[in-house]
């Protein structure tokens, strides 16, 4: 994480602060990941079952969901839930195809004769993991599969667990996915990225998961491209007087039921709105179905921290650099232009992250742990390289070879000379 100033940090009071975060026993993930990732890349899809076994209770005879599966699927979605999932997916899909269209070749000419530019190339094969998790999280796949459709991706693989609802099924076909396997966790994450006789290998895998899938991904990660390494999930709000306790204790608790682990805090330059806040969430959990998840996200990491003013504020925010940051102020268009850290940003009391994560149409897919310093989140650009070129005519060969053939006679490089040399001497 970033460094607080010591400036900034004595302008802060905490009326609840969050428990330091445990390392936990990651050389015990770190080893079994390790050892799962080996397997599957001497035995396969032998691997592969002998883990369906082992961690999901169940025997996969066929890693595949055939085609005429899927459909069952989908055919079996309540109405309503269906047209949601559509309505979420056309929404997803419109920003992207928004976002695609901003992202050009180019060639220009930078010299007579010197032409410079860039093609955008979609990654041709991307492997999408969907977790399983607590509850049926539709709009995993959709945030995950259609960016990568619209990008124009070749073949999109998903993988998610062999114990996962139906319906989530039905979310990849619905999504787009070209091929659906019934592979979850570790195994997952190493059956994409090196192959085994039923699954392909991909060139990047993308897609949230628990702190094995995580692992996972990070040691895949070279053969295979990753979209980023996951913690827990973020939300922060930033707030002054004219904050409404009730707005954000509820935000903060939507997301706290995500997991045990979630982080959520408030940021305010209101004594009174902090205190109310605080109040406000206890009042709320008791009533709250999820509270058994909720309550302990937020007594053991909820935070509220009050500053004196504005500028501490805003430097508070940009250093906890959270996944989701909503701004609750007087301007809250005016002060969203004063934050940079974030990764994804909800102006206004009316903008909630439960419309991101659903079907408003930004990907949810975000960074946390403060990564959002220098990565935003997952979206149609993930999908795509942007690979330049240059070409030359004997004009740019005058133009640009003098200087190459000193620069590589002064640092000794002599074949790099010659090079420069040979085309110069002909042009």
């Amino acid at each position: 994480m970033p460094h607080l100033n010591e400036k900034t940090r004595n302008k802060i009071t905490f009326i609840k602060t969050a428990k330091p975060e445990s390392e936990g026993d990651t050389g015990a993930i770190e080893a079994t990941v390790k050892g799962i990732i080996d397997s599957v890349q001497d035995r396969g899809d032998a691997a592969l079952r002998d883990y369906s076994r082992t961690f999901d209770k169940v025997d996969v005879t066929d890693f595949e969901v055939s085609m005429q599966e899927r459909e069952e699927t989908v055919r079996k979605l309540d109405p309503q839930l269906r047209s949601d999932s559509e309505f979420a997916i056309e929404q997803v899909r419109n920003f992207a195809r928004a976002q695609r269209d901003t992202i050009l070749p180019l060639e220009i000419e930078t010299l007579p004769g010197l032409y410079l530019g860039h093609r955008v190339i979609p990654i041709e094969r991307i492997g999408a993991y969907v977790p399983g998790g607590r509850y049926p999280l539709l709009s995993a796949p959709v945030m995950t599969i259609v960016p990568a459709k619209v990008a124009g991706c070749d073949e999109v693989i998903a993988c998610l667990p062999p114990t996962a609802h139906p319906a989530m099924i039905a979310g990849c076909h619905l999504s787009g996915a070209d091929r659906i396997f019934r592979v979850g966790g570790a195994q997952a994450i190493a059956a994409m990225a090196y192959g085994t006789e039923s699954i392909p290998a991909v060139d990047k895998i993308v897609g949230p998961g628990n702190a094995w899938v995580n692992e996972a991904k990070r040691q895949v990660f070279g053969p295979v491209g990753i979209d980023q390494l996951a913690g827990p999930s973020e939300i922060f709000i930033v707030a002054d007087a004219t904050g409404n306790a009730g707005i954000i204790a509820t935000d903060l608790l939507g997301q706290a039921e995500h997991d045990l682990r979630t982080r959520v805090g408030l940021i305010t330059t209101d004594r009174a709105l902090a205190e109310a806040t605080l109040v406000e969430v206890e009042r709320q959990l008791e009533d709250l179905p999820t509270a058994d998840v909720a309550g302990p996200a937020w007594h053991d990491f909820g935070e509220i921290a009050l500053c004196a003013d504005e500028e501490t504020m805003l430097a508070y925010a940009d250093f906890i650099g959270p996944e989701h940051l909503q701004v609750h102020t007087a301007d809250p268009q005016a002060t969203a232009e004063k934050l940079r850290n974030y990764g994804s940003l909800f102006i206004g009391e009316l903008a909630s992250v439960v419309y991101s994560d659903k079907c408003c149409g930004t990907n949810h897919t975000l960074p946390t742990m403060s990564s959002s310093r220098y990565t935003g989140g997952l979206w149609v650009g993930s999908y795509l390289k942007i690979c330049t070129h240059q070409r030359l005519d004997e004009r740019g060969v005058n133009a640009v070879a003098p200087s190459a053939i000193r620069q590589s006679e002064n640092e000794g490089l002599e074949g790099h000379r010659r090079a420069a040399a040979f085309r110069y001497n002909r042009a």
